[in-house]
Order: C-alpha cells, then structure tokens, then sequence
C-alpha cells in the first residue's frame, strides 16, 4: 500500500514537473515569435481570415501592408445599383484564395497604433497577397502607406470592372471615417453642405430630373456642381444617397 502510495505521488510531482516545462517552453516560443516580429523577421503558419485586410497567424494579428479593403459591415453598390456587403465579399475571396496554397508567410513591416503586425504577406507558392487583392479588385492601393506601389494593378482593375470597380463604392477610409463622425454620418435632417460636415459624395439633379450621385473618382465628379436651391445635395455615405432616391453615375 505504502509503495502504491509513493509511485501516486512521484507520478503527480513528475506530472507537475512536465506541466511547468511544457508552460515554460510555451512562453519562450511566443516571446521568441514576438523578438523576430519586432526584429523584423517573419510569421508563417495557417491564416485565419480577420476580414478583407487582416489575417491571424499563431494567435498573432496581421494587417496587410499597404491595402486597404472594404470594412465587414460596408455596403457597396454594385453595376445594377444594388447593395452588397462589399467587405464580406472580399474576406471570403480572401480566405479562398489563402486556403489553396497554404502556409501563408509574412514579412515584418512595423507595428500600427493598435499594436498590430503590419506586413508584407505571400502564400506558400510565393503569390503576394497584396497583389492579388488589388489586382481582382477586392482592395484599394493605400497611397499614404504603400507609396502607389499597387497604382498599376489598381489601374488596370478598374479598366476591367474587376471586384469593386463593377458598381460604385467608398473608400475604406472614408467609410471609417464617416463612421467615426456620427453627427455627420447619420440620416440627414436638414441639407448639408461639404463646408459643414466634409461629405464628399455629390448628390446631382440632372436637366431631365434624375437624381445622379458622383463618388471621388468617377469621370464627371470635378466637374459637377451641387446648388442647394435646385433640391441637390451632399451625401456622407453610398448608402445614404441610395435611400435618399439618388442613383449612381454610370462612370
């Protein structure tokens, strides 16, 4: 009884002793992973799509470096004017894309304001992940971080109607920014004007009285002039504009 006894109790300290050296060994590997992130090293491993822009690797966060997608919960229009939700869209085609050559490496970038691995990302077979958001049209060049090294891809997406250029969207950018601005991103009571809430979207009444609305970007949208006094209008949001009865500009 007394041997049963004393083998019970060397299994349990032998137990503990696995327990504490398996924990400790855990922690060591996330401290190191995290030492060759902030060097400027790598993550490699199975991608868990975030959304359009933003992977998990090993329980670590990565932000692509230098696109920007459209946010989850975003509307966008699409060639017939109907809403979609853009953002889920382009998570899916993401995770799709991923799932077919994994693992999916990044290359350390920096860190951004939330505390987030910003990279340089490529699937197993070397296709940059980035390239190929911008290149179907499921996400913009970010100029402000890439410098316009996608403006190319971007350019000939459009031309092709690929992804988002089929229909009429906003900037992801914009889109959070407005979000971020409930007094001017909520339903309008009154008329706003650029001046007074910095809505970019133009809402245009044309001779025959079509209600046409122009997003940054779209081929008239310089030139056309929104007065007030003939019932036009700014908008915040494509959604807004959609509800309101506007139409989007065919280009």
């Amino acid at each position: 009884m007394e041997f049963a006894e004393s083998i019970s109790a060397r299994n349990r300290i032998v137990c503990c002793f696995l327990a504490v050296l398996l924990a400790t060994a855990a922690c060591s590997l996330n401290a190191f992973a995290d030492t060759l992130a902030q060097n400027g090293a790598m993550i490699a491993g199975r991608a868990s799509v975030v959304d359009g822009d933003t992977i998990e690797i090993h329980g670590e966060r990565i932000r692509f470096n230098g696109v920007d997608a459209p946010e989850s919960s975003q509307l966008c229009l699409d060639g017939k004017g109907q809403k979609y939700r853009c953002g889920s869209i382009s998570a899916k085609a993401l995770d799709d894309f991923l799932s077919k050559s994994s693992p999916t490496t990044c290359e350390f970038v920096e860190r951004d304001r939330y505390g987030r691995f910003v990279g340089n990302c490529y699937r197993a077979d070397g296709s940059s992940v980035q390239e190929w958001l911008v290149a179907n049209g499921l996400a913009l060049d970010w100029v402000r971080y890439s410098g316009g090294a996608y403006a190319k891809l971007q350019l000939k997406a459009r031309e092709q109607n690929f992804g988002l250029w089929s229909g009429t969207f906003e900037n992801p950018w914009d889109w959070r920014a407005n979000k971020r601005a409930p007094a001017v991103s909520a339903p309008f009571a009154g008329l706003p004007t650029q001046g007074s809430g910095g809505c970019k979207i133009k809402g245009n009444v044309s001779a025959k009285g079509e209600r046409i609305f122009h997003v940054p970007g779209q081929a008239h949208y310089q030139r056309t002039r929104i007065s007030e006094n003939e019932g036009e209008r700014w908008f915040c949001r494509v959604d807004e504009a959609v509800d309101a009865g506007w139409r989007p500009a065919a280009r």
